[in-house]
């Protein structure tokens, strides 16, 4: 594990791994806006997801030649999957610590970075994720939920946690999270063939370890999503597979914690005077909680209606689905 000592400041390099599928401006402000960090980036590692798309994207546009530190990786979409994508990212990384983040989440300030490893350069976390602001064209629901996950005080969370926090105690995001590459190697890194839940299923493994999380408030990034309701049940219903798939380490409930986000949001919608919106949130809750219990209880749905129901379909392809269930 990293220390003070050892990796202070500018000594400790730091690369950032975005996985990307079909790339818009926003892509370009995020590497923009992570080559001003006052802790430089070593290497940006993008691993894309359709390569025809990326290069008529980036065709007669010299954005990506202006940096020297950018390496791209294409892959098909056959090939993408939330755990093995990631592996592959990391294994491009030689750096001390890595960062996770996705091509769609904005660094808010050139702080981002530096404020992000700082508890793992101090020795008190092993991984670290950023506060997540929601857009200024963000909806009122999708704004109560970013800041019910994400507070504004700074939290650390440990083994010790567990009865206190359940499932909350190795709540980790991809969106933005810093990994200490040492303990990733020492304990296996990212779980292969993940359909979702990659950062929490490695998290737990981190906290079980004896290390800590930290969840960085002043570190932030601009992300938000305003999902069709039907696709925060597709959402859903992959989250709940993939905590059937691990039950060791989703041995603690998540359903109370729900509850205290709808009570949460409710909340929030008064101090916004938006209860007029408070049915279409208890709607948009209720489809969360049913795809989460279809995807909790997925091995006795028949296929078709799983392929109806998931966001991955290519998860389940008959190739892939083998290999990852082998």
């Amino acid at each position: 594990m990293l220390t003070e000592a050892d990796n202070f400041g500018k000594k400790c390099t730091v690369d950032v791994l975005i996985p990307v599928y079909r790339p818009d401006d926003k892509l370009k402000r995020i590497i923009e806006r992570l080559e001003k960090q006052d802790h430089p980036v070593s290497d940006i590692i993008l691993i894309n997801t359709g390569k025809e798309y990326f290069e008529e994207f980036f065709k007669n546009d010299d954005f990506l030649e202006r940096y020297d530190n950018i390496i791209v990786h294409h892959i098909t979409e056959e090939e993408f999957d939330h755990g093995s994508t990631r592996r592959l990212a990391v294994s491009m990384s030689q750096a001390d610590i890595f960062v996770c983040m996705t091509d769609d989440a904005v660094p808010a300030d050139r702080k981002l970075i530096s404020r992000l490893i700082n508890p793992i350069i101090e020795g008190k976390a092993a991984s670290a994720y950023a506060r997540q602001l929601p857009g200024k064209t963000s909806s009122v629901y999708e704004s109560a939920n970013r800041y019910f996950n994400y507070p504004a005080h700074s939290v650390l969370k440990g083994k010790e946690d567990l009865p206190s926090l359940g499932i909350k105690a190795f709540f980790c995001s991809d969106v933005c999270a810093a990994y200490d590459r040492s303990v990733y190697d020492s304990l296996g890194g990212f779980e292969d063939h993940m359909i979702f839940n990659e950062d929490m299923v490695y998290a737990r493994h981190v906290i079980d370890a004896g290390y800590h999380i930290a969840y960085v408030a002043d570190a932030r990034v601009i992300h938000s999503h305003d999902y069709r309701a039907s696709l925060y049940f597709r959402r859903s219903f992959d989250m709940g597979v993939s905590q059937a798939m691990y039950p060791e380490v989703f041995d603690v409930s998540s359903e109370s914690e729900g509850l205290r986000l709808i009570k949460r949001t409710c909340a929030y919608y008064v101090r916004k005077k938006k209860l007029l919106l408070t049915p279409k949130m208890i709607f948009i809750n209720g489809l969360k909680f049913l795809g989460y219990r279809l995807g909790k209880s997925y091995k006795i749905l028949p296929k078709r209606v799983i392929l109806a129901i998931t966001q991955n379909r290519v998860f389940w392809t008959e190739k892939v689905h083998k290999i990852r269930n082998n």
